[in-house]
């Protein structure tokens, strides 16, 4: 039995540390950056998110229900090592002077294009950039108004799927396979899960599509104006799941089989914000310092989370972390696999 599916997880994700110059700039982030989602951590800034596959220049916020925003001295451009700055004259916050930076990255890179009436698979057709070694596509499509289906590219049952209107405002809409079809949640947002059908029609999704109902959050009508993020576990790689809180300071372990690089999670029993936490930003156990992905606010100090090298383990009875008998859901990418393919293990901090 293989241990892991991917042994370098790097070569697929990263967490980058930078400090901004107000001068054009690539970032290197050690592979190919097709997601890139960017966040001021001295100060208040808005969560700038761009991939390659809406093109440079683009920006959405994870904080806001805000339409893709145009600024040519942002993000300017999506390569081989990592991603492009401008000098950020317009104030977009990625790269002003002396501003302490954190990058995180994901890498699709094929393209991918599926004509719904010529393949036969799915009903509205979609096209943008995929990784199945890494079980990540980022899938462009014509919203409808219309319960339908959405070609995906994983060829693997997503986990997790983040959708955006882009052409007017609109909240964000997430699916997570713990909560299955009939709830979702709002990545712009600090509610609890929400439980409705015209979001996902209360249908799982596939190993070829999901399913978007009549809410504009997932299927606005209109011409490309929908975006969606969709991602596959890989053992040893990425782990997508649920945990529930003990209310401990000695608090919940949660298995993955990985050492993570980056952990994102939220409470669905009540209000509470989306925490994200990587091992760069302090980057040693108990000092793993938070972004709160639906706020503007500047990185938080709280000691709530040890990195370990088969999981990660809570270590405070938070509302946002550990809360005794309330259900959290997390998304986590590897910086190792607990036990590589050749049977090296991984270490603890």
């Amino acid at each position: 039995m293989a241990y892991t599916d991917i042994d370098k997880p790097s070569d697929n994700f990263s967490a980058t540390l930078y400090t901004g110059n107000a001068t054009a700039r690539t970032i290197a982030t050690g592979h190919q950056s097709d997601w890139v989602w960017l966040k001021r951590r001295d100060g208040t800034a808005g969560h700038r998110i761009a991939d390659s596959v809406r093109g440079a220049t683009k920006l959405i916020y994870s904080d806001s229900n805000t339409s893709e925003q145009t600024d040519a001295k942002s993000i300017t451009g999506f390569v081989s090592t990592g991603f492009t700055l401008g000098d950020d004259a317009n104030g977009y916050d990625v790269n002003t002077n002396t501003n302490t930076m954190v990058a995180w990255s994901w890498k699709a890179g094929t393209s991918f294009t599926n004509d719904a009436s010529s393949t036969g698979i799915g009903s509205i057709d979609s096209a943008g950039s995929v990784s199945t070694t890494a079980g990540f596509s980022i899938i462009r499509f014509s919203g409808t108004g219309s319960q339908g289906t959405v070609a995906h590219g994983l060829g693997a049952v997503p986990h997790a799927i983040f959708f955006k209107r882009l052409d007017a405002n609109g909240a964000w809409a997430s699916y997570h396979k713990p909560l299955g079809a009939t709830k979702y949640m709002r990545l712009d947002s600090n509610s609890a899960q929400i439980t409705a059908s015209d979001e996902f029609n209360d249908t799982e999704p596939t190993s070829t599509v999901f399913t978007v109902d009549t809410d504009g959050g997932v299927n606005a009508s209109g011409t490309n104006n929908m975006i969606a993020y969709c991602f596959a576990e890989k053992q040893g790689y990425s782990k997508f799941g649920s945990y529930i809180g003990n209310g401990n300071a000695d608090g919940a372990f949660i298995y993955t089989g990985q050492k993570s690089a980056f952990i994102m999670l939220k409470n669905t029993t009540r209000a509470a914000s989306w925490l994200m936490f990587d091992n760069k930003r302090l980057g040693y156990n108990v000092d793993n310092n938070e972004v709160v992905a639906n706020t503007a606010a500047a990185e938080e100090t709280y000691d709530h989370i040890d990195f370990l090298s088969n999981g990660f383990k809570m270590r405070a009875n938070g509302t946002s972390t550990n809360l005794n008998g309330d259900i959290y859901i997390y998304m986590a990418f590897a910086e190792n696999p607990f036990v590589t393919s050749g049977g090296v293990p991984a270490t603890a901090r």
